[in-house]
């Protein structure tokens, strides 16, 4: 279906072969050309965006000032929001919140107002000029019309008339309630002049040919925008070259419909990649949003019950720094959503670092109760050390021990300190018990000896420097000796516990038995007897438990992970190098319940 010029907007082009004297223009691409700006995450980028575009406010695209107006009143919005709730959650009443005054709404406007007016002189000057490209585009068609009813000769006028087009195009914007009626004159009193004045066939051709180098000319021009590596930018060239190709005239009647078919080809190929572009652009946002989800849904699902101790919160931090740093790779999400999803993951790490803090500041007013406490146990044992009864200050002093152990932590800075002193009070009377009584004394003698013969055997191992599975197999069974042994006397305590210690480890690295294989030698060779057996025992089992829990935790966020990006990632990486590491603790942590069911067997 044809469609001429006169019945149809100047911002579509028609889609069938035209006439020559109809108006090709721009295909409408109403629904994806939309401008695509950087979103600002402060109201300080808002400002600072908008001084650079006060600083040529007349040639600033219109949109994107509305849009940092409308980013900027909401951040502004959100932190009053924020600043309102705050002021609620400490006991204020909302009636009486009053914002504080903003430094930067204060800039914003000045800016704001610098470039409105900037852009109202523009415009009035620019209504101006379109005002007088109207009276001189009515003067022109006046004459056209006057040389169109000349009887004079047309070799006269034809130079004339060809003045008068130029004229015409040089001519630029006029309001636009004008543009359709000035077009149908202009392309009415061409149309007659042609018809009419009946040119000589040497004119003729010779302007169908001029006009046919310069529509072929922007053919070639059209065609190479198809390869302009930037898409948006040879769209805005073509509208250009579409303004030109309306305003030269016309080319012999047996090439318009073939001329304008290649102009046409070439504009819809870059239309084409246009859309193309934008919905490609679109599906990339969309697929950022459903990534930045998936992170909103792990933070929001975060179980704060379960969160106890100082380990479960550093964990879960390091959890939290992963999504933050993973959602900084992750590109713009839509426009109309880009600020909800940032502000909602935003929400998501304030409540997590608000609760953590809270249980921070609990934690510490526990410690400080619980170093009170450890204290007044300090001063009753250093009131017992110089006791001569033996049997009932060494119960009191056990009591004090178990005591002791079900109070919770203190400070780190205070542990040393209070524990060196409580148990220097109580090992000073078990070492002045232990030396009344010698029949004790004799035995602890005897485990002397016997480390110390385990230390020189140890020894001899390392010096002969082999490393095979004899070796091995010697050490284990010197350090399962060794954990055999009961006491020895106090003071060589200390003495024999690090010779042994480093000569083993010496062996271990030698023999390269594993981390986890130290950590289980040196935990049975510090086993207690008794009831500090049963409480370790316990204490162990909440342990696995806990590191059971923590490991469900980390493969459901594993799975949330993995449904968010087919492919591997960082973040997963890391989640599983996590959840091997705890499997491995609490295997060793299963190893020690054992052990401590083997020494209790042997109690």
């Amino acid at each position: 279906m044809e469609v001429n010029e006169t019945n149809r907007p100047l911002t579509e082009v028609q889609e069938n072969n035209v006439p020559e004297t109809s108006v090709p223009t721009v295909e409408s691409v109403e629904s994806t050309d939309k401008p695509v700006y950087a979103p600002k995450q402060t109201q300080e980028e808002v400002v600072e965006r908008l001084t650079e575009i006060n600083k040529d406010a007349c040639n600033a695209d219109k949109q994107e000032i509305d849009f940092l107006k409308q980013t900027f009143y909401k951040l502004h919005k959100a932190e009053q929001d924020a600043a309102r709730k705050a002021f609620i959650d400490e006991g204020g009443n909302a009636d009486d919140f009053v914002p504080a005054p903003d430094p930067w709404e204060t800039r914003f406007k000045e800016i704001m107002s610098s470039i409105k007016e900037k852009r109202s002189v523009m415009a009035a000057e620019l209504e101006q000029e379109k005002e007088e490209n109207l009276q001189k585009k009515l003067a022109i068609l006046d004459k056209m019309k006057a040389l169109i009813e000349t009887t004079e000769d047309t070799s006269k006028i034809y130079n004339e008339f060809k003045q008068l087009q130029q004229e015409w195009n040089d001519i630029k914007q006029v309001p636009v309630g004008k543009v359709n009626e000035l077009w149908k004159s202009y392309q009415l009193y061409t149309e007659k002049f042609y018809d009419m004045v009946k040119l000589n066939n040497e004119f003729r051709e010779y302007d169908f040919k001029k006009n046919l180098e310069q529509k072929t000319h922007l053919c070639e021009a059209a065609e190479k925008l198809a390869e302009e590596p930037d898409v948006v930018s040879a769209f805005h060239q073509l509208q250009k070259l579409h303004q030109e190709f309306r305003n030269i005239g016309p080319v012999a009647k047996d090439l318009r419909e073939s001329i304008w078919a290649r102009f046409k080809a070439a504009s819809t190929a870059v239309n084409r990649r246009h859309q193309q572009h934008f919905e490609m652009l679109k599906e990339k946002e969309q697929n950022n949003l459903d990534q930045k989800t998936v992170i909103c849904e792990i933070a929001e699902a975060m179980e704060y019950d379960k969160l106890k101790t100082f380990a479960d919160w550093e964990n879960k931090t390091q959890e939290i720094l992963a999504l933050q740093a993973k959602w900084k790779t992750i590109g713009y999400a839509p426009q109309k959503m880009n600020v909800k999803i940032f502000e909602r993951f935003r929400a998501a790490c304030d409540e997590f670092f608000k609760r953590k803090a809270a249980f921070f500041k609990q934690i510490k007013e526990n410690m400080a109760e619980n170093l009170e406490k450890k204290k007044a146990l300090c001063e009753k044992a250093e009131a017992l050390k110089d006791s001569t009864d033996w049997k009932q200050t060494a119960e009191i002093l056990t009591q004090l021990q178990k005591e002791w152990k079900t109070i919770g932590p203190v400070a780190k800075k205070h542990s040393d300190a209070v524990w060196k002193r409580f148990i220097g009070a109580c090992d000073y009377f078990f070492a002045q018990k232990n030396k009344a009584t010698s029949s004790q004394r004799s035995v602890e003698i005897e485990n002397m000896t016997k480390k110390e013969e385990i230390i020189k055997q140890l020894a001899a191992l390392d010096a002969s420097g082999t490393t095979d599975d004899n070796t091995a197999e010697q050490t284990r069974s010197l350090v399962k000796e060794w954990n055999s042994i009961g006491h020895v006397p106090f003071k060589e305590k200390d003495r024999l516990y690090n010779e042994f210690h480093k000569l083993a480890d010496k062996l271990f690295d030698k023999l390269n038995i594993s981390a986890s294989e130290r950590k289980l030698s040196d935990f049975k060779s510090g086993l207690g007897k008794g009831d500090n057996l049963y409480r370790d025992r316990e204490k162990l089992v909440r342990t696995y438990e806990g590191l059971k829990s923590d490991i469900q935790t980390y493969e459901n966020n594993l799975g949330f992970l993995s449904s968010a990006s087919k492919k591997g990632n960082t973040l997963v990486a890391e989640v599983t190098r996590k959840i091997e590491r705890l499997k491995g603790d609490m295997e060793l942590v299963l190893k020690k319940i054992e052990a401590i069911d083997e020494k209790l067997k042997e109690a």
